[in-house]
């Protein structure tokens, strides 16, 4: 059955390999994650060059001529550099808010084909079911991501300010959670940041702190969760010790993975298994 609001864009197969998922970079200078299930996959957000995103895909054996489509959260550079370079190479559909396209259009150029995402609709795209949410940030209309497929479900959430009921109900039931931890506190409050710009970071359209994402683990941490993946994470107010530290914490009782990606190296491709 196709669950209420998908539109179907491509063919299904009949098989059913693993998923995998790999966060090519995090953070202020870029993002993207690569998700696929061996024969559709998908690209959220393209934040580093087309160069660069190709060579972090091949790093890991992975194609970049088997992408099927680009799915933006939102219009800040560091999540579309490359998308319409990407798009127009490999003639792929973009997947984004039509108030995001009108914001980026100009540095994003002409497309091929637009898919309007709307929060509250889902899509399908093959067998992925991919269920866009709101979180609060200061971009036009972003957005936050649950993929799912079968039993798998992965969570995307970077680039938010605070932890809404919403939030906390798409992202709860995920095997893969790949979540803000941007800063932390003291770190900002104390660091070289000027004043206006410490104050747009822990705003409610900001980035999580590294508790903020600790108290979201601790409520929404459950048995078959599997990994949990640090994102987005500062240079400047933040170390991926203090950020596994608290998120450890959080995550005391679980069997999770816990980890922290990065800006710049490639993270590890990770396959979950049924």
């Amino acid at each position: 059955m196709t669950p209420e609001g998908c539109t179907d864009t491509f063919s299904s197969s009949s098989d059913d390999p693993d998923l995998t998922v790999c966060v090519l970079a995090s953070g202020s200078k870029g993002n993207s994650i690569y998700v696929s299930d061996g024969h559709t996959s998908l690209l959220f957000d393209a934040g580093l060059s087309g160069i660069e995103i190709e060579r972090r895909l091949n790093s890991r054996n992975l194609s970049p001529d088997q992408l099927n489509a680009i799915i933006v959260s939102h219009e800040h550079e560091d999540h579309i550099r490359s998308v319409g370079v990407l798009a127009r190479r490999y003639n792929l559909p973009v997947y984004m808010s039509s108030k995001a396209q009108l914001s980026a259009s100009s540095r994003i150029g002409a497309l091929g084909q637009v898919i309007p995402l709307q929060c509250g609709c889902a899509q399908c795209i093959n067998s992925f079911t991919i269920h866009p949410f709101y979180v609060s940030h200061d971009a036009e209309d972003p957005m936050g991501f649950t993929i799912q497929k079968n039993n798998f479900k992965i969570g995307i959430a970077t680039d938010l300010g605070i932890v809404t009921t919403m939030v906390k109900e798409h992202l709860k039931g995920c095997q893969v959670l790949i979540l803000e931890a941007n800063h932390d506190s003291d770190m900002l409050a104390n660091g070289p940041y000027p004043w206006h710009l410490k104050q747009r970071i822990r705003s409610r359209s900001g980035h999580l702190s590294n508790e903020d994402a600790g108290r979201l683990l601790k409520e929404i941490k459950h048995p078959d969760l599997q990994y949990v993946i640090l994102a987005h994470l500062s240079e400047q107010n933040n170390t991926p010790e203090k950020a596994l530290r608290e998120a450890g914490q959080s995550l005391a009782s679980s069997s999770a993975n816990l980890m922290v990606s990065t800006q710049a190296v490639c993270g590890r491709l990770i396959h979950l298994h049924s």
